[in-house]
């Protein structure tokens, strides 16, 4: 039986959008230029081509959705009765079973038109039957949109679905609602699930995980259960009943005896001896919980009773049905406060332990581990003359044990170590494993090189005395006036050269300053042409022209 992801179960389009996908792919990948002078055998092609495109695409899709979806057939039986409480596996194989209906009527559908396209004697006869055989194929889907809808929800709700691993080490927590079954899982696992002080907070099954001796195990939080027969639980108490049916796993029956839960203890003891069936061969534990309200020893002596009837019962083995020689005979009773977290680990410890040994004791009894046994010999010699002889190691067995002992002590000491043991007095110091260096060179500073030469090397030990006759030497000079500047004096000409040159600058940075702003104007430049050829013509010129005419005329009326 195989586990499914059903994470990784595709979309399912609507209707209107899975024909838009359909077409539009076809609109892509097919040809879509046809001439009425093309030869019939080419025109036909050119048809025939899109209906068969079309017809293997939604071929496709509609396979992909039908085997990605879980076959009820080939999962675990308790993902079957799962997805039978959620979804009602007769609608949903109905579902499946139209699409795979609809997935033979588009094949048959764009069979015939192929063979009636096979026959068409002008592109307009071609064209028509190519979009009738298409028009069919897209009826045919809008009438699954009910189904395509379904599924879609389905998948968004088995995505949902915890990844519950039906043959892994687990443990069940069940009992009424409000009994601190959530609380307690949020204690040993890293889940995080809703409590509230109401019934019915957890409505659907919730997975965590924890660790005990070095294993994983899966911790899973049902729904609260009520005690009325199984025919009008409803779909969240399924999910509890399912859980319990299906999965081998320790079961931990949560009582409340402050009652804080809303039913009394006879309820929650009626509960537990109506679905003691669904208990069988599997490691139970009765956890008697919110001990930091009431304890039972502070309970009314009728409650008190019935508590210690169901003790007795279960130190008795008279809980449930399990083999003569199973060590799951007698159920412990264990008390527990999630406030205090007072006995918490000790409940998971227990579980666990009695769900090893189950285990275990399961794996015994199949017929493989007979056939490891048969291959397994331990010797054992019997006593012959009545001499003990104790076992012997030899010589050079012990001698090569105690070598390597020896080795194992002699450990390096590490600055670590030398750090703890000085403490504020430890100072950092490499240079004393350079043990290959003399000691007294150990220290010496480390040379520098430059473009491979040792820089020490050009070092002149002189070179301090040198530098101060050398500025003793410049400082007479300067005394002495050896770099005093001859004052030149410039005549009438240089000076006037000298202010010209000035004005010439200054006028430079003014044009330069103009520029500058003219480039930065937001002022749309004209093109060089446009510039060049200016208008010539303007209202001014106009009444000059006209008033020389009208003088002209009046001076001279030939004209």
């Amino acid at each position: 039986m195989s586990l499914y992801n059903f994470k990784k179960i595709a979309v399912v389009p609507t209707a209107k959008d899975f024909i838009d996908i359909i077409l539009s792919k076809t609109q892509r990948k097919t040809p879509t230029v046809v001439h009425k002078h093309y030869k019939i055998s080419r025109i036909r092609a050119f048809y025939m081509r899109k209906v068969k495109f079309t017809q293997q695409n939604f071929h496709d899709r509609l396979s992909r959705i039908i085997q990605e979806f879980p076959k009820l057939d080939d999962v675990h039986p308790f993902y079957a009765d799962l997805m039978n409480v959620l979804y009602d596996k007769d609608h949903y194989k109905l579902g499946l079973g139209q699409l795979n209906t609809a997935r033979h009527l588009i094949d048959t559908v764009a069979k015939d038109y192929v063979r009636l396209l096979k026959y068409g004697d002008s592109l307009y006869r071609c064209k028509q039957l190519k979009r009738a055989a298409l028009g069919r194929m897209a009826t045919i889907m809008k009438r699954q949109a009910a189904n395509l809808t379904y599924l879609e929800q389905v998948r968004q709700h088995l995505s949902r679905l915890p990844s519950i691993d039906p043959y892994t080490r687990t443990i069940i927590i069940c009992g009424f609602p409000n009994v601190g079954k959530s609380s307690f899982i949020n204690k040993i696992t890293r889940a995080d699930v809703e409590v509230q002080p109401y019934a019915f907070t957890t409505k659907s099954l919730y997975v965590g995980h924890t660790d005990y001796k070095y294993l994983r195990w899966q911790v899973i939080d049902t729904p609260g259960i009520l005690d009325h027969p199984l025919e009008e639980r409803n779909v969240i108490e399924m999910q509890a009943v399912t859980a319990l049916a299906h999965l081998r796993a320790a079961i931990l029956y949560f009582i409340d005896p402050s009652e804080q839960c809303g039913h009394t203890i006879e309820e929650q003891i009626s509960l537990f001896e109506s679905i003691k069936p669904l208990f069988t061969n599997k490691p139970l534990i009765v956890v008697l919980n919110k001990m930091d309200v009431v304890t039972p020893e502070e309970l009314a002596p009728a409650k008190k009773a019935l508590l210690e009837q169901l003790q007795a019962a279960c130190s008795k083995g008279n809980v449930v049905s399990v083999d003569t020689n199973s060590e799951l005979a007698t159920v412990p009773v264990m008390r527990m406060s999630t406030v205090t977290e007072v006995g918490v680990q000790e409940v998971k410890i227990e579980a666990c332990e009695r769900l090893l040994g189950h285990r275990v004791t399961e794996k015994m009894r199949t017929k493989k581990v007979d056939g490891i046994l048969n291959r397994l010999h331990v010797a054992v010699p019997t006593p012959r003359d009545g001499k003990e002889r104790p076992p012997v190691i030899p010589p050079s067995v012990l001698l090569k044990k105690q070598k390597q002992a020896e080795k194992e002590n002699r450990k390096r000491k590490l600055e670590r170590d030398i750090e703890v043991e000085q403490g504020d007095d430890y100072v950092l110091d490499l240079q004393k494993n350079y043990t290959e260096i003399d000691e007294e060179e150990r220290y010496d500073p480390i040379p520098e090189f430059w473009e491979g030469h040792n820089i020490a090397d050009y070092i002149d030990p002189e070179i301090f005395n040198k530098l101060a006759d050398l500025e003793k030497e410049e400082e007479l000079r300067e005394a002495a006036g050896m770099y005093a500047v001859p004052k030149i004096e410039l005549d009438q000409t240089m000076k006037e050269i000298k202010e010209l040159a000035i004005q010439i600058r200054n006028k430079k940075a003014i044009l330069k300053d103009e520029s500058r702003l003219t480039k930065q104007s937001t002022k749309p430049v004209l093109p060089r042409t446009s510039r060049a050829h200016t208008r010539q013509r303007s209202v001014s010129r106009l009444r000059g022209e006209m008033e020389n005419l009208g003088e002209l005329h009046r001076t001279c009326p030939q004209f």
